[in-house]
């Protein structure tokens, strides 16, 4: 009788040590234009694997292998996330908000948050209220923008005032990370920090294999992505890179409510996900998609019409033009307090971008007409 093939056993590349940063990266806030204190963390992190950082003038924190080097290789995640802002106080002493990037306003109600004000933390909940007071016989009233408010226990406006609370103020869920069933991560901001973590993790690889590049490496963690890719457009001005590798998440369609016809077929589990878009340069794709074939990492496609919506659209149409190809960790339940991302499908986001660095000679040329 002939013998079942073996599967090939898939050998994680995350250790219980970079694990437990990756929870405590996640549990810090990070809201869109606060992102400091999580980018300290990141930045502390990672420097044993790195020759020099900076940070600039709105927090886009960088590490560098290699500074000298003439030839420069990017590879990118952001580092922000969706928040609230506090944008009315009612005279009773109820909180009304704005979006600091895509919030979803239909996941809010019942959830718990955390105020950020200059004298520190103030709880809240997203109020709402019971499914017997809502107008019997009438039309159910939805969760919007107009009608979705905090409650911090106060009831009036200056009581609110005191314990620092102001228009202006960031807001961020409380939800933390798990690992769930063994073989998911979940957390609010996977969208990206978990590409954060990722690069990150190349760095410590390289270093601790030793890895001698032939070019320079900057490892970069931008803000404010969610609100137009705005750090990634600053900081590919000031590194002028040669080539970029974008790393950010796309969207799981195989759970319910997604349509595959105008998505696409992504899975968690299925390997990084590798994109074709105009800003995404042909010949750098195929070096990825090379790469991912001869070291056997499992990888699937998606197709973006006009734009990726990621920084890697930031840094293609900088500085006269930047030779970028975006890697992409499938996701799902984006912009929600449980995004959920596969543990196989990071250690192969982390293993597709090594191997590339790995493979990527001193002053290649990625151009199409030489």
């Amino acid at each position: 009788m002939p013998k079942k093939k073996e599967e090939k056993k898939h050998i994680p590349v995350v250790t219980k040590k970079s694990l437990a940063f990756f929870e405590t990266y996640i549990n810090q806030p990070s809201p869109t234009g606060f992102e400091w204190q999580g980018q300290q963390l990141w930045l502390d992190y990672l420097k044993p694997y790195i020759d020099e950082s900076f940070v600039d003038n709105y927090g886009t924190a960088v590490g560098v292998i290699n500074p000298e080097a003439k030839y420069k290789v990017v590879i990118e995640a952001h580092a922000d996330e969706i928040s609230w802002f506090v944008n009315y106080i009612t005279t009773d002493g109820l909180i009304y908000v704005i979006r600091n990037g895509g919030s979803d306003h239909q996941i809010a109600p019942s959830k718990r948050v955390n105020i950020h004000t200059d004298k520190g933390m103030v709880k809240a909940v997203f109020g709402w209220p019971a499914i017997h007071t809502r107008g019997a016989g009438e039309k159910e009233e939805a969760p919007a923008l107009k009608n979705i408010f905090l409650d911090c226990g106060c009831t009036t406006k200056d009581e609110v005032e005191k314990l620092g609370v102001h228009v202006g103020c960031v807001i961020t869920y409380e939800d933390e990370f798990m690992v769930l069933n063994n073989r998911y991560y979940v957390g609010r901001a996977l969208d990206n920090r978990a590409g954060g973590f990722m690069i990150a993790e190349v760095a410590r690889l390289l270093k601790e294999n030793k890895v001698k590049l032939p070019f320079g490496l900057y490892i970069v963690n931008s803000v404010q992505e969610e609100i137009g890719l705005r750090g990634a457009e600053m900081i590919a001005h000031r590194i002028k890179p040669n080539v970029a590798i974008i790393t950010d998440v796309t969207h799981d369609t195989t759970t319910p409510m997604i349509s595959k016809i105008t998505q696409g077929e992504m899975a968690c589990g299925k390997g990084p996900v590798v994109s074709y878009a105009p800003a995404v340069h042909v010949n750098l794709n195929k070096f990825l998609i090379d790469v991912a074939q001869k070291c056997k990492i499992p990888f699937q496609r998606q197709a973006s019409s006009r734009s990726t919506g990621t920084d890697t659209d930031a840094f293609a149409y900088s500085n006269e033009g930047v030779i970028s190809a975006l890697i992409s960790l499938p996701l799902r339940y984006m912009h929600t307090t449980v995004e959920m991302v596969h543990k196989e499908d990071v250690d192969n986001v982390i293993s597709l971008i090594y191997n590339a660095l790995l493979n990527i000679k001193k002053d290649q040329d990625f151009r199409y007409i030489k």
